[in-house]
């Protein structure tokens, strides 16, 4: 192809190869130059132009995207129609790309005027998504480049579709494990399943011990489930441990325990005759992607996973920074200033009744919420950030002399995580993290909140700290910066518990004494309850509704 500038009186038949401005519209590059595209150059005073000539033998661009494009779709790829050297090429099918053998650089090693561009091998894609692009870098290539590309580059890329629909999940429970995080996690497996179109079509809670999970797996299969994934209790740390345990003992093997992907290091891979039996890590309690959704996502298609194809995920298997092996300088070069505390004021009160106000009610001879400011205040933390909503006016004036930071959530009907979310947004970039505290725990005690941030220790895998009473785990959480992300995500009226399954492994639990980590206002008892444990007159205008003005 000969590329230049030529004289317009040369130019009929040649590719524009640049757009240009003329009067009444541009003329666009790629645009084939005839008598009329001419006349409106010279029009113009143009009297040359930069223009592309394609030599005999040669085939348009658009031709030859189309031909390609046609040639490298493979089992479930559509490839689109060609526009300016490019054909897009799309999933028939909802599954997983596979780019089988080495046709990908076998194309794109042709010629770089041919060029091939996919999803990573192995995505999950849904119908119609768009997996590849073909694309033609000058205007017209030679047709024994296109012959050779086409052949080197056959059914390069394709789609393995989803296959497997029916999927068990047993939860090993032990105490302090909470109901709620495990009705999380099953909630968020089908919302993971759902694209494949698999379901959860049993789900058992079981005792974390080998013989009772040995049963359930039985069962599991004798279902009728194509899959089976175990959420444990705790990490499994060893082979002998006891979700591998319970499937050897079920007669299973188990083929690969962990892999080079983080998060999700302690995946087991295993089977119970022909069904996978997953163990699930900590982070498959999370929506976020991981390296269980990576294994899943190929079961789900019916592929065969090694552990050979486990052990090569090393390259790009760190998909976050890692939580226990910090960077130094991100969690040590801010510590002067310490943690901020970030109390959530905003809700309406809805279990109390009547109207009333549950952050307003006094006990002790002070308003709820003030009691909960003055023990922040009390610890080190700084600055003390109170995130208001309803009744955003009376809940100021409670706090009136107090040197806290009032920030407004206008969406706080929406739930606790909206004002979570602007909570965290209003902590300076210096602080180390934030203590997250309830406003409505009119017994938090300022030490407890210094033993909370006293806890938090990097080097030691420490990032996240709660405190904990007889295996019951209450409030304020300790959060390390790093999962501020993760924090502001959150939507609905949920709290973070499920941040907390997911990491595990960083979590410090902090011994809490008495109520205050435990005993919130939320109905007319309970405040009686913390009234009755500072001894403080319970009088009627403490609960009475305020006058509507």
């Amino acid at each position: 192809m000969k590329f230049g500038p030529l004289p317009l009186a040369d130019a009929e038949g040649a590719i524009a190869a640049h757009s240009v401005r003329l009067p009444g519209g541009t003329l666009k590059k790629g645009t084939r130059l005839g008598a009329a595209e001419i006349a409106r150059l010279g029009a113009a005073g143009i009297r040359e132009v930069v223009a592309a000539q394609p030599e005999p033998g040669e085939i348009h661009e658009d031709e030859a995207a189309r031909r390609l494009a046609a040639a490298v779709a493979g089992a479930h790829v559509r490839a689109e129609a060609a526009f300016t050297g490019r054909a897009n090429l799309h999933a028939q099918a909802a599954g997983v790309l596979r780019l089988p053998g080495n046709g990908l650089d076998a194309f794109n090693g042709v010629h770089e005027a041919i060029t091939l561009a996919t999803l990573r091998d192995y995505s999950a894609v849904a119908a119609g998504d768009m997996v590849g692009t073909v694309k033609i870098i000058p205007y017209a290539v030679p047709a024994a480049l296109v012959e050779a590309a086409a052949a080197a580059g056959r059914g390069a890329i394709e789609i393995a579709p989803f296959r497997l629909r029916r999927v068990a999940v047993l939860s090993t429970l032990l105490p302090g494990l909470a109901d709620k995080v495990v009705a999380k996690t099953l909630a968020i497996t089908r919302a993971r399943l759902a694209p494949a179109g698999a379901e959860v079509i049993r789900h058992e809670t079981l005792p974390h011990a080998s013989a009772s999970l040995c049963a359930a797996l039985g069962r599991a299969v004798e279902a009728g489930a194509e899959l089976v994934i175990v959420f444990g209790a705790s990490a499994i740390a060893d082979r002998n441990d006891v979700i591998p345990a319970a499937l050897v003992a079920a007669g299973g093997t188990v083929l690969r325990l962990g892999m080079p992907v983080d998060p999700g290091n302690l995946l087991m891979l295993g089977h119970l005759g022909a069904v996978p039996v997953l163990g699930a890590p900590g982070c498959a309690r999370s929506p976020k992607e991981n390296g269980f959704d990576w294994i899943l996502n190929r079961l789900l298609a019916g592929l065969e996973v090694t552990a050979g194809e486990i052990a090569g995920l090393g390259a790009g298997g760190l998909l976050t920074e890692i939580a226990t092996r910090p960077q130094p300088r991100a969690e040590t070069e801010a510590p002067e200033d310490g943690f901020a505390a970030v109390i959530l004021a905003a809700g309406r009160s809805s279990r109390m009744g009547k109207g009333i106000n549950k952050l307003l009610a006094e006990v002790g001879g002070r308003p709820v919420i003030r009691r909960v400011a003055e023990a922040a205040l009390q610890s080190a933390a700084r600055p003390v950030i109170v995130v208001t909503g309803h009744e955003a006016a009376r809940v100021a004036a409670a706090l009136e002399g107090l040197e806290v930071t009032l920030v407004h959530n206008a969406a706080y009907a929406s739930g606790m995580a909206s004002s979570l979310r602007k909570g965290i947004g209003a902590v300076p970039e210096t602080a180390a993290g934030a203590l997250v505290v309830l406003g409505d725990m009119p017994l938090v005690a300022p030490q407890l909140l210094d033993r909370l941030m006293a806890a938090h220790a990097p080097e030691a895998g420490r990032l996240i700290a709660v405190p904990v009473d007889g295996g019951q785990r209450g409030h304020p959480v300790l959060w390390s910066r790093r999962y501020f992300a993760d924090l502001s995500a959150l939507e609905g009226d949920v709290g973070a518990r499920h941040v907390l399954a997911a990491n595990a492994d960083v979590v410090a639990e902090v011994a809490a004494d008495g109520d205050g980590a435990f005993l919130d206002v939320d109905t007319p008892h309970l405040l009686a309850a913390a009234r009755a444990a500072v001894a403080g007159p319970a009088t009627e205008e403490d609960i009475a509704p305020a006058p509507v003005k």
